[in-house]
């Protein structure tokens, strides 16, 4: 009797207390309906359970698919479940022991300041959710971009580079800046970009970003700015008219500003200009169709060609009187014209509408008239000469003089 008693305390002194945040070994025992996993504590003969969520993070995982009964997992114990007079067990947690190590891992492997990749998993108000090797950590909005990002939603399932800016393992505080990678990353694509460049380089790009007054064109870590007037020989209202983020330009080198980092590019002139051909395709004389652009106090811009725009003059309208040329000419009216002049050196194109129209003939009552001096009648057969015995010129003009005598 004394020999049983003997084993059944060495058994009872042999069984270990559980507490709170200790890490045990649990025997996977069953599966209940609610995917639920009954274990058994080795070394404490209780039990625990193991909800989903303390197993996986994903919600729609198949429980069946990540244990097995006879499976022994390492778990951590969060808390206690009933009494110990209700027979009661533990809440333990795959899922925490896990982020618990990774957070020791983290915590030994990295400091601040320290450049590292994590998959963005989760855009939320305030900031991007990323994952450091298996710690949740966190790249608040002001932290993404070195400009103002308005769509974080653009930034899930990619993996990006981000500097450790606080780490706290005690707290599972985890802050990151990607900023501050990308401005290191300019910096230094700067210097290289001001070094390689000069004012006339025609170089490659990718269309970055767009914005009402120009197209941000990235050239290997530096952006440059086309802007609106310089995207097309043709007039563009909005850059996403003719252009679209990620698409490969041809860009020319217009200014290099190394104090205010900035480089000034143009699209427009690495492609022929239209005015480089108009002399040929529009000699003086030529009639041509054009599209009414704009309708100016003192005239009417007619396009002739694509990005060739001249100027038909109020006067060139028509042969009436024209006191406004928006009471004759709208935007989009198609219209013939002549060439008066082409300057392709100035882009200077005159044209005219009347030229092509007949004059309206004038009625003879219309038609100015010079003013004329009046002439008197010279008397006929007078002579100076009073061998001929003819009038003399006293005789001839006395009349007209004779007032001033």
């Amino acid at each position: 009797m004394n020999e049983e008693n003997n084993e059944l305390l060495a058994a009872l002194d042999s069984v270990a207390e559980v507490k709170v945040g200790d890490v045990v070994k649990g025997e996977v025992l069953a599966i209940d309906d609610n995917r639920q996993v009954i274990v058994g504590i080795e070394g404490a003969g209780v039990e625990g359970v193991i909800p989903l969520r303390e197993l996986t993070t994903d919600r729609d995982a198949d429980v069946n698919d990540l244990v097995k009964v006879g499976d022994v997992l390492d778990l951590v114990v969060v808390s206690t479940i009933g009494s110990d007079k209700e027979g009661g067990s533990y809440l333990l947690s795959k899922r925490r022991l896990e982020a618990r190590r990774a957070w020791e891992e983290i915590a030994s492997k990295h400091n601040v300041d320290d450049i590292v990749e994590a998959p963005v998993t989760q855009a939320v108000k305030g900031g991007l959710v990323v994952d450091v090797e298996g710690v949740r950590g966190f790249i608040p909005a002001s932290m993404i971009e070195n400009r103002f990002v308005q769509d974080l939603n653009q930034y899930k399932g990619q993996t990006i580079r981000a500097k450790i800016i606080e780490i706290n393992a005690a707290d599972s505080r985890l802050i990151l800046s990607r900023r501050d990678v990308l401005n290191e990353e300019r910096s230094a694509a700067l210097a290289r970009i001001f070094d390689e460049l000069s004012v006339g380089d025609v170089i490659e790009g990718k269309v970055a970003r767009m914005t009402n007054f120009g197209a941000f064109v990235d050239l290997g870590g530096v952006d440059g700015l086309v802007h609106v007037s310089e995207i097309s020989h043709e007039r563009v209202s909005q850059p996403s008219d003719v252009l679209s983020v990620g698409e490969e330009v041809k860009v020319k080198v217009l200014g290099l500003d190394s104090e205010r980092e900035r480089i000034s590019l143009s699209i427009k002139a690495t492609q022929p200009g239209p005015w480089d051909a108009a002399a040929q395709q529009a000699p003086e004389g030529t009639v041509l169709e054009g599209t009414v652009k704009r309708v100016v106090d003192f005239g009417a811009f007619v396009e002739v060609f694509p990005g060739v725009e001249g100027l038909v003059h109020v006067s060139q309208i028509s042969h009436k009187h024209i006191a406004n040329p928006s009471d004759v000419l709208t935007a989009g009216d198609k219209v013939q014209v002549k060439v008066l002049d082409v300057n392709p050196e100035r882009q200077r194109l005159s044209l005219s509408i009347k030229a092509l129209e007949e004059a309206p003939a004038r009625e003879e009552n219309d038609r100015p008239r010079r003013a004329r001096r009046p002439r008197q009648s010279a008397p006929t057969n007078y002579s100076t000469s009073e061998e001929e015995g003819s009038a003399t010129l006293g005789d001839a003009f006395g009349d007209i003089f004779k007032d001033f005598n």
